[in-house]
């Protein structure tokens, strides 16, 4: 796991003496993705500079350095990531004089043999790279298939930037950084900025499972198309067109000794290695099959809230004594929780609003103290049907989707008129299990919803938050969120829809960028395209049973773990972020949500935004999460204005 970062700069040459220089600088800004050496390469002539920080895992010895050439001299690379198979790659090329072990070398000498293409669907891991070719001089960029590395792009007048995180190319003098209003709709609506837009203009991330060259010389009116090599669409298309055809008992066969592979894989490593656990269905699944094949306690880490519905700590250490882990848990004070939001904007270099950011980053501290790599459960909600609210979508849209629209908007116009405390009120007498799930702000969401045109538009509302975003951004627009045609299936969609979206955009880019922070490899089993590619293949019935999802992965955890430890309703990975801005935060909310400061700044309508900062803190509605979004772009863009926002 690395940080690499560079330009090709399209006009100037042999005339730029300060190139080292910026090289080093932008190495300088990724210290914390590998903090064991750094290096930089240049070609003056072609105008091409990598920089890249280097985590050692495999290969600890210099033979591991990069960037790095390949044995002829065509190809240098700056890589970060892993290659899983990369010895079975090794096999295949034949007999050849290794300088390391290293799976950068493995994979230079396979980009020589076989070219880009072929490498990118041959290697099984997550990656992203960049890649100079000295005698085509042509620059590739890559991504892995799920992505789960990062990856940004773009032209900054005559320079071509690119890099592991923004914070790297701010360190080039070229870079612009004008704000993207359109991205700043994405992030009012879901938390975060998806590919291929980020918080700047001009400045992209390359979408998973894609590849872009460019040429020296080349115009910036020239924009690079990404070229696909792994479609998770086209997954899905094939897994619903040709289903798995044995028992359910076979399909969970395969899927441990899937899973089981992947596992075995990502247990590879020089340094020592660990997992987050929970004590959920998919975190615990892979700490089982971890210590399955383990002589050893496997290291095992999560952290404890002591507030009421935030606490997974003593299921996990439950899961932990079972299994005979080595566990460490932590209980974090409120105080030490809040302590991180200062370093967000810093660490996540670009607005993102998924508060469990927070304990995300906690937990990578927390392994860091002990393990370099820590394996994570992520992915199996996306593949297995695991939300609540794929159910919830369905239910209600069976139930009132056949209805005429202005039937509908009669029924919305019903569910608002009574404000949610007035519904609380009403409903106070329903057992409370019922009033948790039916409350007067989930009431009117509801209203919102049956605008919906269709199944796929009905679940949009449900995942989104802010309603119409580009509203409250000042000349904003929202780009659109496609999701390709794969038949009718809402489920089929709403599932498709977060493997393209929500995963890569929030869940990988959060666990990401929190464990770099602390310079933590983090690797994710249940993603391996292996096991992504069967996920697919189980039909419904498989899929999910009893009004609940991951049947076949719990399956697999129910042969290495009692039930009793597992069943119980689904958490989050929160915090008490609404109880915080009427507490302790509220200051802090204060100020960046002041209406002379939002009229001064120019990116937001002051008007929805302090009616409802006045309601959440008179406990009329709970509007934290879309606060939420609107605090971390005012916390970034603080911190975008001073010099430590360039550091």
């Amino acid at each position: 796991m690395c940080g690499f970062a560079g330009f090709l700069d399209c006009e100037s040459t042999t005339a730029a003496p300060d190139w080292e220089r910026v090289l080093r600088g932008m190495g300088d800004r990724l210290y914390h993705r590998g903090p064991d050496e750094g290096g930089h390469w240049l070609d003056r002539d072609a105008g091409i500079g990598l920089a890249h920080r280097r985590l050692a895992i495999l290969d600890l010895s210099p033979a591991g350095h990069q960037p790095m050439t390949s044995a002829s001299g065509r190809y240098v690379i700056a890589f970060n990531g892993e290659i899983y198979n990369h010895l079975m790659l090794r096999a295949g090329l034949g007999e050849r004089a290794w300088r390391g072990h290293s799976d950068t070398e493995t994979l230079l000498a396979a980009f020589e043999a076989w070219g880009i293409e072929r490498t990118l669907k041959a290697s099984v891991g997550m990656f992203a790279f960049a890649l100079w070719d000295r005698t085509e001089r042509r620059l590739t960029l890559a991504r892995d298939r799920l992505g789960e590395k990062p990856l940004y792009y773009g032209w900054q007048g005559r320079v071509f930037l690119f890099g592991s995180e923004l914070k790297a190319l701010r360190a080039h003098p070229a870079f612009i950084g004008d704000v993207d209003r359109d991205a700043v709709t994405q992030l009012l609506r879901h938390n975060a900025i998806g590919a291929p837009h980020s918080i700047y203009r001009g400045i992209r991330k390359l979408p998973s499972g894609t590849w872009l060259q460019i040429r020296d010389r080349a115009r910036s009116e020239d924009e690079p198309r990404p070229t696909t090599y792994w479609s998770l669409a086209e997954v899905a298309r094939r897994g619903l067109a040709e289903p798995f055809g044995g028992s359910p008992e076979e399909a969970v066969d395969l899927l441990e000794t899937r899973l089981s592979e992947a596992i075995a894989l990502q247990k590879v490593a020089d340094v020592p290695l660990g997992a987050f656990l929970s004590g959920g269905i998919d975190s615990s699944t892979v700490v089982a099959l971890m210590q399955s094949q383990a002589d050893r306690p496997v290291r095992t880490f999560s952290i404890g809230f002591r507030e009421q519905g935030y606490d997974e700590a003593e299921y996990a250490a439950a899961v932990a004594r079972h299994l005979g882990t080595e566990h460490t848990e932590l209980y974090v004070t409120p105080d030490e929780a809040m302590a991180v939001i200062p370093d967000l904007p810093k660490i996540w270099d670009e607005p993102f609003a998924d508060s469990s950011q927070i304990p995300t980053y906690l937990v990578s501290q927390l392994a860091r103290r002990n393990v370099t790599v820590s394996l994570s459960g992520d992915g199996g909600d996306e593949l297995f049907g695991g939300y609540d609210r794929y159910f919830v979508t369905l239910g209600i849209w069976r139930k009132l989707g056949w209805l005429p629209a202005r039937a509908r908007r009669v029924g919305a116009s019903a569910l608002t008129c009574l404000q949610p405390a007035q519904w609380d009120r009403l409903l106070r007498p329903l057992p409370p299990a019922v009033r948790r799930k039916m409350t007067g702000d989930r009431l009117h969401k509801l209203a919102e919803m049956l605008s919906a045109r269709n199944g796929p538009d009905f679940y949009r509302q449900m995942i989104s938050l802010w309603k119409d975003p580009a509203a409250v951004v000042l000349g904003g627009g929202e780009p659109p969120s496609e999701v390709p045609e794969i038949g009718s299936d809402l489920f089929a969609y709403m599932m498709l829809h977060d493997g393209l979206h929500y995963l890569p955009t929030d869940i990988l880019a959060k666990v990401d960028r929190a464990a770099m922070a602390v310079s933590l490899e983090t690797r994710v089993p249940l993603l391996d395209h292996r096991v992504v590619e069967l996920a697919w293949q189980l039909p419904p019935a498989i899929r999910t049973r009893d009004g609940r999802g991951k049947w076949p992965l719990r399956q697999v955890l129910y042969r290495h773990v009692p039930r009793r430890l597992i069943e119980r309703p689904k958490m989050g990975f929160g915090v008490p972020i609404g109880d915080w801005l009427r507490g302790p935060l509220r200051g802090w909310a204060e100020g960046l949500l002041s209406e002379p400061r939002l009229r001064g700044e120019g990116f937001f309508d002051p008007v929805p935004i302090r009616r409802m900062w006045v309601e959440h803190q008179r406990g009329e509605r709970q509007w934290h999460y879309y606060l939420w979004t609107v605090l971390m772009f005012q916390a970034w863009w603080e911190l975008e204005r001073t010099d430590d926002g360039r550091s």
